[in-house]
């Protein structure tokens, strides 16, 4: 075996390692930790889970059995500055006045964060962190949003979900819809694992005048068991720039509007016509 070999296959082993002491492990961590490039951590997270040995999440790898949906809190670790950045461009598509649904997930949460001083805004939501959010905010500065929690079933990942948060979303009209994802593809759409969960979010589509889906780079190529969307279906898709150029392509051919943020304060758009 070469020596460029063996220093794969230690890393690899290593990595393994960690995935099975810690339960899980993250993409950014793995780059710091080795000194390699993020294309090479994820080509090392490929070969573990062909191998069986891990499963690929967003954003980093699990040990293999566990469910691909994760909790709310190890979800909001990964790729916080990428969702920050994401965040920030997505709360600016939002108007004073309208009602805006959001759907459950930590890009999502991390957007409702922005919109909190947003006056007169309604907000509806499925997810029970970004309620909170809200709630509490409403408690500290009576300025904050409505917000209306739709009901049902809690996931994991702490969505509400199953026909009464459906029968809930049903009655209501709103102006925006934002949505987040489990995972994106240019052929299945916008995917989730739950079932339920992409029945809820096939009703919040149904409801809303524009939707908005607020997604990082990690989505990209990940499909989970139902799809909820078509990516024509889409106004806007707002992304990081560690997007890969072939899924940027794919997605300004498709959706209504790009956009692609930097640094957390310099968005960058692009038209997708």
């Amino acid at each position: 075996m070469s020596d460029q070999g063996l220093l794969v296959q230690q890393r690899r082993a290593l990595i393994l390692e960690a995935v099975r002491r810690d339960g899980a492990v993250r993409v950014s961590d793995l780059v710091v930790t080795f000194g390699v490039s993020d294309m090479t951590v994820r080509r090392d997270l490929d070969a573990l889970a062909r191998s069986g040995a891990v499963e690929k999440v967003h954003g980093g790898a699990v040990t293999a059995g566990t469910s691909e949906e994760l909790g709310f809190e190890v979800k909001s670790t990964l790729e916080s500055a990428a969702k920050a950045a994401i965040a920030e461009a997505t709360a600016a598509l939002v108007s004073p006045g309208t009602v805006v649904a959001i759907s459950a997930g930590t890009t999502t949460h991390a957007v409702a964060a922005q919109l909190l001083n947003v006056p007169d805004l309604t907000i509806l939501t499925n997810s029970l962190p970004i309620e909170r959010l809200v709630r509490g905010a409403a408690d500290a500065a009576h300025r904050a949003p409505v917000v209306l929690l739709t009901g049902g079933s809690a996931t994991r990942s702490e969505a509400l979900v199953g026909p009464i948060a459906d029968h809930a979303i049903a009655s209501l009209h709103v102006d925006l819809l934002i949505l987040g994802t489990h995972g994106v593809t240019e052929h299945q759409g916008l995917t989730s694992p739950n079932l339920a969960e992409a029945q809820t979010n096939r009703m919040f589509l149904s409801r809303a005048r524009r939707v908005a889906v607020a997604a990082d780079h990690t989505k990209w190529g990940i499909t989970g068991l139902s799809t909820f969307a078509d990516l024509d279906q889409i106004g806007w898709f707002i992304t990081d720039d560690r997007m890969p150029p072939d899924a940027l392509a794919v997605l300004a051919d498709r959706v209504g509007e790009l956009i692609v943020t930097g640094a957390p304060g310099s968005p960058t758009g692009a038209d997708a016509r």
